[in-house]
């Protein structure tokens, strides 16, 4: 299958997303179809990534003049401490505003290299090759980027959109079905509050997605990353519309930082079982139909999807769920702010909560 292209415009910045295979073994091509042109660049390296898929694009820029930084990417290391170390490399070569930097590697790496060249010299320019489903079909496009505190979950961080983004599915082939069901969490969120169109293509095509067979898994990351810039083009700082993106987000956050960002429960994970509560809150309060739920329920249960969070948290956890929950970055009052669904393909957002609600409702998730 050919690469395709799906052009992004935002008020801040216009740029490229191309998906395809082997592109990252003729980057430096890609790169000048793209018009993008710098005297060097810095190259963050995840650890995870194979080394054989890094070698090629050293191959493929070994005329560049380039510096390499490898990071340990995990959710303890997306950390201030990390965004410095790269400032400093920046800093020390006397990087400038139109060199560049490299980010390869999952949402992690994405998010942490997105920010440091966020605030490096007020903007240096930035491109992301995505190496997980998850980061391919979500975090690297419309120029989220975070950091992980004590506190919780992405509560430092900016909006600085990459120059261009190249998701090269070969890079999926090394990875295990954990990784790819991580990444499936946000192309099912995608389907959820987009139509259901979608999603019946997920419910006829899941094993063949998962198996990464052609066209279906270049199909699911395109339509994913086609919805997300819809929304993104309309509202890209999330004053309105791109709340709907954080569909089961804010259960999955605190699901996440009460186990301590643990490798019990990665983040696509949180977001399956985030989804899951989600819609049965959304039941629960009378706002989606059962029909619907049902659909989504058994589609998690069909496909052996996480869905039981009392399979990953105690109710001793509760306290800690809450608290997390209670200080989301989207919370704008003492109450907590959920998006929900009316129905697949109908989100409903800033809607918000007492917790003593939600905490009464989790504490029946947790004692199952």
């Amino acid at each position: 299958m050919s690469p395709v292209k799906l052009q992004v415009k935002t008020s801040n910045q216009r740029y490229s997303i191309i998906i395809g295979s082997g592109l990252t073994n003729n980057l430096k091509r890609v790169l000048n179809d793209s018009s993008i042109t710098f005297d060097k660049c810095l190259i963050v390296i995840d650890k995870n990534v194979p080394k054989n898929q890094i070698q090629k694009i050293f191959n493929s820029l070994k005329d560049i003049n380039k510096t390499t930084y490898y990071f340990k990417a995990n959710e303890k290391n997306k950390s201030q401490k990390y965004v410095n170390e790269i400032l400093q490399v920046l800093l020390k070569k006397n990087f400038n505003r139109n060199d560049c930097v490299i980010s390869v590697g999952g949402g992690i790496t994405g998010d942490i290299i997105g920010f440091a060249s966020s605030i490096f010299k007020r903007g240096i320019r930035f491109i992301n090759i995505p190496t997980t489903l998850l980061s391919q079909v979500d975090s690297s496009i419309g120029g989220k980027t975070g950091l992980n505190t004590k506190y919780g979950k992405n509560l430092i961080g900016s909006f600085y959109q990459p120059n261009l983004v190249i998701a090269d599915i070969s890079f999926l082939k090394s990875l295990p079905r954990r990784e790819l069901i991580c990444g499936y969490g946000e192309i099912l969120k995608h389907a959820l509050i987009n139509n259901k169109k979608f999603f019946n293509f997920l419910q006829k095509n899941f094993t063949k997605i998962m198996k990464l067979k052609s066209p279906f898994i270049e199909t699911a990351i395109y339509q994913s990353c086609l919805i997300k810039r819809r929304i993104i083009q309309i509202d890209e700082t999330e004053l309105g519309l791109r709340k709907v993106l954080n569909l089961g987000h804010t259960f999955a956050h605190a699901y996440e930082a009460a186990l301590g960002y643990s490798k019990k429960l990665n983040h696509g994970e949180a977001v399956l079982l985030g989804i899951k509560s989600s819609c049965k809150f959304s039941l629960e309060n009378k706002l989606m139909s059962l029909k619907d739920y049902k659909l989504i329920q058994n589609h998690l249960i069909k496909f052996n999807l996480p869905c039981e969070v009392s399979n990953y948290c105690s109710k001793n956890d509760l306290n800690k769920i809450i608290s997390f929950m209670q200080k989301d970055k989207k919370n704008s009052s003492s109450k907590i702010n959920l998006v929900l669904l009316k129905d697949i393909g109908k989100p409903l957002f800033n809607l918000h909560y007492d917790y003593k609600k939600i905490k009464s409702f989790i504490k029946k998730e947790l004692i199952k």
